[in-house]
């Protein structure tokens, strides 16, 4: 019986340690699935705003374009009557 009873704590230690490392594995195996998922949805996020702040440029340029006479002109006509009822 002490030989069995010597043996089973040995057995023990290794399987522990076996389990412990395929633990550890499994986690890092998430980890690095997690982390590269979030990195992923990251550059897509950058890729969103790239297009999101190129459609605004668009959109500043088209009324740049299309619309420079009509802002400055009211609001130099509304700095003149503005002035003028002072």
């Amino acid at each position: 019986m002490d030989s069995h009873d010597s043996e089973d704590p040995k057995q023990n230690t290794a399987d522990m340690t076996a389990f412990v490392q395929n633990l550890l594995q499994q986690m890092q195996s998430r980890f690095q699935t997690m982390s590269e998922s979030i990195i992923a949805k990251i550059d897509e996020m950058g890729s969103r705003i790239d297009e999101l702040e190129q459609s605004i440029n668009d959109l500043r340029s088209e009324m740049g374009i299309e619309g420079s006479a009509s802002p400055s002109l009211p609001s130099k006509s509304n700095d003149g009557p503005d002035q003028g009822s002072q």
